[in-house]
């Protein structure tokens, strides 16, 4: 699966905010009309220099939304200088509302290969946000430098999203262990254990009760090696009674998942169902288009693997790497 940047952030158009050298004066759109995206990478600029072109440029009071590009300028570095910075002048942006860490693409820097931090910090220096969506977290760096995150109380929060090569289980924990009651749209990208993926079903068993987050809507349990194990759990979570739709996407889902989830609770009151990037074979794929199709459900059932299962061959995450 190839990660690309975002035509579009908080239902705003992304802006990457041109380096001085290339800013022609009066060409700016205002301020509170697109997502801003900030890169440095290959620019001639350390973040510092351009969070200060930036706060000099475009009024921080009005900004919606911020995604945050390549911030390194030759070697990868870690983000916590950078999530310092941001949360410092957090009182500046009044009116931002969402935010993305690490808009990066593999050609600029591997997911697993990203130097991320602790975003808690960050999380409290905004007690309006809205939507947050974190990429990283691989094991591929050093112990220091891999995303971490304590439980957290946020009145606001109502899309948090984490696209992982390898999220760690303790990211996870602290999830569940949050207070967001605003909280409509989660979604996790497990990756590999290979890169750092270790959480576990048990992890997941708060936002599985459906008792954490009563507001949430949407669950993206996704890009998981133990998707089939993933998919017998939901199949009786009490948190899907309460979603319009579920992502099981991006993993290893195979017919004992598939099974599991169609002699499990009922799914024909979701609006759509994304089981893309999947294992499974003819027979199965066949039984749940048709009962999505009875059902009025939507449901993703592309990017099917040719895999045998004879051959014992294994089976990949959509994102490891």
């Amino acid at each position: 699966m190839t990660i690309e940047h975002p035509d579009a952030f908080h239902a705003l158009k992304v802006l990457t905010l041109p380096v001085p050298d290339d800013l022609v004066p009066g060409t700016l759109p205002e301020a509170d009309s697109v997502a801003w995206r900030l890169e440095c990478a290959w620019k001639g600029l350390t973040f510092p220099e351009l969070w200060q072109h930036f706060l000099g440029t475009v009024d921080p009071t009005r900004v919606r939304a911020l995604l945050i590009g390549p911030w390194w300028q030759d070697d990868y570095t870690s983000f916590a200088p950078v999530a310092e910075r941001i949360a410092a002048d957090a009182h500046r942006f009044t009116a931002l509302r969402a935010l993305f860490l690490a808009d990066v693409v593999g050609e600029e820097c591997e997911v697993s290969w990203l130097e991320m931090c602790d975003i808690t910090p960050l999380i409290d220096a905004f007690p309006l946000l809205e939507e947050l969506t974190v990429r990283g977290g691989g094991d591929s760096v050093p112990e220091e430098e891999k995303l971490r995150l304590r439980p957290v109380r946020h009145q606001k929060l109502r899309s948090l999203r984490f696209e992982s090569g390898g999220l760690p289980g303790h990211v996870v924990r602290a999830v569940g262990a949050s207070e967001l009651p605003a909280l409509e749209r989660l979604e996790f990208w497990f990756g590999a254990d290979w890169y750092g993926g270790d959480a576990t079903v048990e992890d997941m068993r708060p936002v599985l009760s459906g008792a954490t987050f009563p507001r949430l809507r949407h669950l993206g349990l996704q890009n998981s090696e133990i998707q089939d194990e993933i998919a017998r759990a939901v199949a009786s979570a009490p948190v899907v009674a309460q979603l319009d739709s579920l992502s099981l996407a991006m993993g290893t889902l195979g017919d004992d998942g598939a099974q599991a989830l169609l002699d499990g609770q009922p799914l024909t009151h979701l609006t759509s169902l994304d089981l893309h990037h999947h294992y499974l074979t003819d027979p199965l794929v066949s039984r749940i288009r048709d009962l999505c199709a009875r059902a009025g459900v939507q449901v993703d059932l592309e990017e099917a693997d040719d895999w045998d299962p004879a051959d014992d061959e294994p089976r990949y995450v959509a994102v490891g790497e």
